[in-house]
C-alpha cells in the first residue's frame, strides 16, 4: 500500500470512529433534552475548553483543502459558520451550489473524504451546526426540531443562495428532509445519507447500548458501547486522531440541547417536489436499512441505495464511490 493510499486509510478509519462518536452523542443529547427544565441554548462550559477545542478543530481543518473563504452568517437563532470551496472549472460557477450539513458533534471537518472529489468542479458549502460543537454560535434557544430547517433557510438567504443541491448525513440529513418539505423552492436536489429518525425510528439495540454511555460503568464497556453503534471495533472507537480528538474536546466542553427528528408522514415524504437520493447502510444503519429503504421506495422515492458492508459512517467509507455518482445526480437535476 503506497503512502497516499495509507494516508486515505487512516483517514477513513478516523472518520468512521468520528461518526461512531457523534451517533453516540446523539443518544446521549437526547437523554439531556428528557430532563432539561427549560430550553437553552448551546454553550462552552469554560474559555479553556473553548480553547482546547479550537486547537484541534483547527488541526483537522488544516488537513482539508484550503477553502477560498468563510462566512459567518447571522441567523435568528444565532451565528453560523459556513466554508466555501469556489468552483474553478469553466462555466461552473453558473451551476447551482452544494451545500453540505453534518452529523451531529462532526460540523463541516466530517467531510474531508468527500469534498477533495468535487473541489472546483462546482462550489461547495459545508456549515457547524447550530447548538453543536463548532464555530457556530447559538443565542436563542429552538423550540422545535423544525426550528433547525430555519436556520438553515436563513443562511442560504443570506448567501444569496436561489437554488442548491442539499446533502446532509445522519442528523444533518434529518435538517436537510425538514428544510426540503419546508423550502422546496430552494432546493435542486436534496440527498440523505443514512438521514437518522425521519424514515424510522433509531433501533432498540441502539437505545440499550447507548445507554451504558449514560451510566458509570468502566470506560472498556463504554467503548464496547460505541462500536456496537457504529459497527466498528473497539479498536478504532479508541484510535487517536486528529478528527477522534476534535469530537472528543466538543463533547468535553460544549453542551448542548438536542431536539431529536420526528419521522416524517407519508403525506409529507410524498409533498416532497424535488429529486430525493437515499443512500442507507446494509450493517449498523441508523437510518433503518432495508426497511427504510422499502418504505421510502414504497413513497415512490428513488434512487434508493442500500451500500453493501456499509455502516452508519456511509459517507467516509464510500467516499471513492460517492464523489463521482453524487456529482452526476447533480448535474442531472442542475435545470
Amino acid at each position: 500500500m503506497s503512502d497516499h493510499e495509507n494516508r486515505r486509510h487512516r483517514l477513513r478509519r478516523a472518520l468512521q470512529v468520528l461518526a461512531v462518536l457523534a451517533v453516540a452523542w446523539l443518544v446521549v443529547d437526547k437523554a439531556v433534552a428528557v430532563v432539561a427544565p427549560e430550553p437553552t441554548v448551546g454553550h462552552w462550559r469554560s474559555s479553556e475548553g473553548y480553547a482546547s477545542y479550537r486547537e484541534a478543530y483547527e488541526d483537522v481543518m488544516a488537513t482539508l483543502p484550503e477553502p477560498t473563504r468563510s462566512h459567518d452568517v447571522a441567523t435568528e437563532y444565532g451565528s453560523v459558520r459556513v466554508y466555501e470551496w469556489t468552483a474553478t472549472e469553466e462555466g461552473a460557477e453558473e451551476d447551482p451550489p452544494v451545500v453540505l450539513l453534518p452529523g451531529i458533534r462532526s460540523g463541516a471537518p466530517m467531510w474531508g473524504a468527500n469534498i477533495t472529489h468535487w473541489v472546483g468542479q462546482r462550489t461547495l458549502y459545508a456549515m457547524d451546526a447550530i447548538g453543536d460543537a463548532g464555530m457556530s454560535t447559538q443565542s436563542t434557544p429552538f423550540t422545535s426540531f423544525d426550528d433547525q430547517a430555519a436556520w438553515v433557510e436563513q443562511v442560504l438567504a443570506g448567501l444569496e443562495l436561489e437554488r442548491v443541491h442539499v446533502v446532509g448525513h445522519s442528523f444533518g440529513g434529518a435538517i436537510a428532509a425538514v428544510h426540503a418539505l419546508e423550502h422546496p423552492g430552494r432546493v435542486a436536489s436534496l440527498t440523505l445519507l443514512e438521514p437518522v429518525m425521519v424514515l424510522r425510528g433509531l433501533p432498540a439495540s441502539t437505545y440499550l447500548w447507548s445507554s451504558l454511555l449514560l451510566l458509570p460503568v468502566p470506560q472498556s464497556w463504554k467503548d464496547r458501547g460505541m462500536a456496537e453503534i457504529g459497527g466498528v471495533t473497539v479498536e478504532e472507537v479508541r484510535e487517536r486522531t486528529p478528527m477522534s480528538s476534535m469530537i472528543d474536546q466538543g463533547s468535553r466542553h460544549y453542551d448542548s440541547v438536542t431536539l431529536v427528528p420526528r419521522t416524517l408522514s407519508d403525506e409529507e415524504w410524498r409533498s416532497m417536489s424535488m429529486p430525493v437520493r437515499i443512500d442507507l447502510a446494509s450493517d449498523s444503519s441508523l437510518a433503518g436499512g432495508e426497511e427504510a429503504g422499502g418504505r421510502a421506495r414504497d413513497l415512490g422515492r428513488e434512487p434508493v441505495t442500500v451500500w453493501p458492508e456499509t455502516t452508519h459512517s456511509l459517507p467516509m467509507q464510500a467516499a471513492d464511490a460517492l464523489g463521482p455518482e453524487l456529482a452526476a445526480y447533480w448535474a442531472a437535476h442542475d435545470g
